[in-house]
């Protein structure tokens, strides 16, 4: 049985019968089209989103933040045939399951400014370059804030953002822990608001999916708040 398809993202209905079915409990469908398709879990205490983004043509896939609950996210990479993983930051509740990807085999990638955070890393990640899976571009964008080293995640061709903690529905993520204000509210206005199209999907790292368009009129709203 195909793993359903969750509406709350999907700008079409999905028609395809040939998705992979994890087997996982917990893992959904959460994304399609013609290029690519997004699976879910949401592990951990804090509910932590792990998304796989697996290449329709090739079946290589990608998992970002390798947060919790190993055995289950080891499985998700064996069925989905994931060829690296991306950590969008380095707080402990994105990088639980770090070690144990890293045992069995599959390289972990981060940004320099956050590498300190991880026990151990397998090579960093840039600004501005691009990550190929199979026949997808993700094209990386440096957002510091919420931590110094956040990183989101861009799909060439979809309407996808992977945003971490960076950009959730309803504001920026916290900065109580190492990060800062002013430059997470710099990095969503000057690397996402003005680069990317209303229509983009936002998948954070915690909780439901938005859009930049939804998002981006409360800009001033967070900047009064201060959070």
């Amino acid at each position: 049985m195909n793993d359903s398809l969750e509406p709350s993202i999907a700008s079409h209905p999905c028609n395809h019968t040939d998705h992979v079915s994890t087997g996982v409990p917990g893992v959904s469908l959460y994304w399609c089209d013609t290029q690519a398709e997004i699976h879910r879990i949401v592990v951990g205490d804090l509910d932590n989103n792990v998304f796989v983004l697996r290449c329709r043509e090739t079946g290589d896939s990608v998992l970002i933040d390798a947060a919790n609950e190993h055995d289950k996210l080891l499985e998700m990479c064996r069925v989905l045939d994931v060829r690296t993983v991306l950590e969008t930051h380095g707080h402990w509740d994105h990088i639980g399951a770090v070690p144990a990807v890293r045992d069995a085999g599959y390289e972990v990638g981060v940004t320099q400014a956050d590498a300190a955070l991880l026990d151990g890393y397998d090579y960093l990640l840039e600004d501005e370059s691009v990550i190929e899976v199979g026949k997808l571009r993700l094209h990386t964008i440096t957002t510091p804030g919420h931590t110094p080293g956040s990183i989101c995640f861009l799909l060439d061709g979809s309407p996808i953002l992977f945003s971490g903690d960076t950009l959730f529905p309803g504001g920026p993520g916290t900065c109580e822990y190492g990060g800062n204000f002013d430059q997470i509210i710099n990095s969503i206005d000057r690397r996402l608001f003005a680069a990317l199209s209303p229509e983009t999907h936002v998948l954070p790292g915690h909780g439901d999916a938005t859009t930049i368009g939804a998002e981006q009129p409360l800009l001033d709203t967070w900047i009064e708040r201060g959070w």
